[in-house]
């Protein structure tokens, strides 16, 4: 596709092996991972299900050999429907064994998957179908309404399968994956280093999202470099928590421990419970998980961090927000040097920077201690900081993070726009800003756009701004990010009403409740008179949080 070549052409990092007579792109289907991995090991646990009792005799096990046989066949009905390479798969789902099927049978299909966070609304689910082309949608219990949102404004979908309970005219999942007699293989499809395999969706500045596309090449290097530096020494025998939704950071490393056949844990319900977690731990010896700094604390300040072994843990993995240092250093002290931190966005999946467990200390005066920074460059990848010009500034002098190397997505899908912003100089553009030590360990200092995060997900003002601009009452909105203890960051609302008119915050909330995902909503409202505006007549968000800041409103 038009996007796909243009963004390979501007950043220039994209592998292509010359012979005398053509070029050759062929690469590994990701899918190959799990055929490989059932063939190795068929009988070792894949996925485990937590029952959610102390004894967990109720824990189920699905082998690699099970889920590869689902995983086939599943494959198999796709085809015989018509689906074929290149298609997109929406998927709407809790995490269970059905979405990490679903993202194994897209990619051995040569499909595009596109999950979504369950916790968005169905508007927004209707847009992602919208956007992404996709001509089937898979949908987890309690979410029909989701389907029809996306079947309002998508033409492109042609087939809706249900993951229990199917509608008149829908498939069902379970018929469509279960094996009948003798289990008949998957031969996966060719594919080239940047045939898409996932859209990651990430913040846009118009207040939409916009697709990331991941390929099946760049994602073959994500996860060799995953191994290397946030999970050495990963096996079969190891054991991974799963506390966060599949459908983003979370499946990367469901992804990469499936590399080396390493079981994922599951939880019993989608509400994260400490002391299952804990449990969990102790009864599977889980060595590793990934999560984000809001979880990290959550699980170590609940009491029964003290009730359970976790001595097994190797490797905590948080990302997606900078951690406090104070939570930070009572993690290090309950769970020991088993801290592992990494930077980076969606669009490199993450691969900018990692801290490793031998740099994380609770004293800020050992020699080894990178207080306050988020890590060296990932193996393979270049950092550079540059100014407006794309010029190369020094250490400590603060510009925009930027970053080249195999980890970077494809582009943007459809949307040449932000393509071109984004690979400016040959360099994907990651619009933070920061700074480098003399060492090349990188500190970031904040964001050159609007967009916060609060609990490991990105958060952009704009979409709220025009939610809450539908109100009747609303004349004008600004939301900005605020410091949260619990959340790393969450959202305050100033806002100015129709003349005549008055808003509370309780009926404001109320208002977005269909329209934007709770996660979003801002936890406090301000209203004022007037909205400082520029000479444009553009509000200006530096001086609304100056003010803020004067009036001692700039906090939750």
């Amino acid at each position: 596709m038009a996007t796909t070549a243009t963004a390979a052409a501007a950043t220039k990092i994209h592998i292509k092996i010359h012979t005398s007579e053509t070029m050759l792109t062929k690469v590994m289907n990701l899918g190959r991972l799990l055929s490989d991995v059932a063939r190795r090991f068929p009988d070792e646990p894949g996925l485990i299900f937590g029952d959610g009792t102390a004894d967990g005799k109720g824990d189920k096990i699905a082998t690699w050999k099970q889920i590869n046989d689902r995983v086939d066949t599943l494959a198999h009905s796709l085809q015989k429907l018509g689906v074929t390479k290149g298609d997109k798969m929406l998927v709407h789902s809790r995490n269970n064994l059905q979405i990490f099927e679903s993202a194994w049978a897209a990619f051995k299909l040569g499909m595009v998957w596109v999950p979504t966070n369950v916790r968005i609304t169905p508007p927004e689910a209707a847009y992602l179908g919208q956007s992404s082309g996709a001509s089937v949608m898979l949908y987890d219990r309690g979410f029909a309404n989701y389907v029809d949102a996306v079947k309002e404004i998508s033409p492109a979908l042609k087939h809706v399968i249900a993951l229990q309970d199917p509608r008149a005219g829908e498939l069902d999942f379970e018929a469509l994956a279960t094996p009948s007699g003798a289990h008949q293989s998957f031969d996966e499809v060719e594919v080239d280093y940047e045939d898409p395999l996932w859209f990651f969706y990430t913040s846009g500045t118009t207040g939409h999202p916009k697709a990331g596309m991941l390929s099946h090449g760049q994602m073959a290097f994500v996860v060799t470099n995953h191994l290397a530096d946030l999970l050495p020494g990963l096996t079969h025998q190891s054991r991974s928590l799963v506390v966060a939704p599949l459908s983003h950071g979370a499946g990367i490393h469901a992804v990469v421990n499936t590399a080396r056949g390493a079981a994922s844990i599951l939880l019993s319900t989608e509400r994260l419970v400490p002391e299952e977690a804990w449990q969990l731990v102790q009864r599977h010896r889980v060595d590793n998980m990934f999560t984000v700094p809001t979880i990290v604390k959550i699980l170590t300040e609940d009491e029964s961090v003290d009730r359970y072994d976790h001595s097994s843990l190797r490797h905590v993995i948080y990302a997606g927000a900078p951690m406090y240092r104070a939570d930070q250093v009572y993690a290090l002290k309950k769970l020991g040097k088993v801290l592992v931190q990494y930077y980076g966005l969606g669009e490199v999946t993450g691969n900018i920077t990692f801290l490793p467990p031998y740099m994380h200390e609770a004293d800020d005066a050992h020699p080894k201690a990178r207080v306050g920074s988020c890590g060296m460059p990932r193996t393979g990848m270049e950092i550079a900081i540059l100014d407006d010009s794309c010029k190369k500034l020094k250490p400590f002098e603060t510009g925009e993070i930027c970053v080249r190397g195999p980890a970077v997505f494809m582009g943007y899908h459809n949307n040449p726009d932000a393509n071109a912003k984004a690979f400016k100089g040959d360099w994907f553009h990651t619009g933070d800003l920061g700074h480098v030590d003399n060492d090349g360990f990188l500190y970031i200092t904040g964001r050159s756009s609007d967009m916060y995060i609060s609990g490991g997900s990105n958060v952009y003002p704009r979409e709220i701004e025009e939610a809450l601009l539908t109100h009747p009452s609303v004349s004008e909105v600004a939301v900005l990010g605020v410091p949260d203890p619990k959340w790393g960051e969450s959202g305050i609302a100033v806002i100015v009403a129709k003349s005549g008119q008055q808003a509370d915050g309780e009926a404001l909330l109320s208002h977005l409740e269909s329209r934007i995902a709770k996660y979003k909503w801002p936890r406090r409202f301000v209203f004022w008179e007037t909205m400082p505006k520029s000479g444009y007549g553009k509000i200006v968000k530096k001086q609304i949080k100056s003010l803020l800041e004067e009036k001692g409103d700039y906090r939750l």
